[in-house]
């Protein structure tokens, strides 16, 4: 099998949110998108870090999310790969630190999310076991 990398993987529309966002409009594309996880990031898309589900548990145990922003919840040390990055070594990771998902980045930018489903996904199409779309052939 070649090589495959971030990149022929990740998913590219990725939702981001600054982190000047009020947390509840983040908690809400969190849950009005069935998602885990939001990369945040700056103005020029560069990953400042990342909300998760995790993170926004204190909401329903403290409920003191009233003017606080994304700022206030999330995690600024943010484990993320180049879009260059071998699959084998982010599957390892995923499974190694537990985490659902890591964003994907390209000079420092966000350009994507690889997720666990997304790998997945990858395995049960090599299986045969899901069919190949056409944009998936590599020419």
């Amino acid at each position: 099998m070649s090589r495959i990398r971030a990149r022929d993987v990740m998913t590219r529309e990725t939702l981001a949110v600054d982190a000047d966002t009020p947390i509840y409009d983040a908690v809400k594309i969190l849950v009005e998108n069935g998602i885990s996880g939001l990369p945040v990031v700056d103005k020029d898309f560069g990953l400042v870090g990342i909300l998760t589900e995790q993170d926004v548990l204190t909401l329903l145990r403290n409920r003191q999310g009233h003017g606080k922003t994304v700022a206030d919840f999330m995690a600024p040390d943010v484990i993320s790969f180049d879009q260059d990055t071998d699959l084998i070594e982010i599957g390892d990771c995923l499974v190694r630190l537990r985490i659902r998902r890591v964003p994907i980045t390209a000079e420092g930018r966000l350009v994507g999310v690889i997720s666990r489903h997304d790998l997945i996904r990858l395995i049960l199409k090599e299986e045969g076991i899901l069919p190949v779309a056409p944009e998936d052939v590599d020419e």
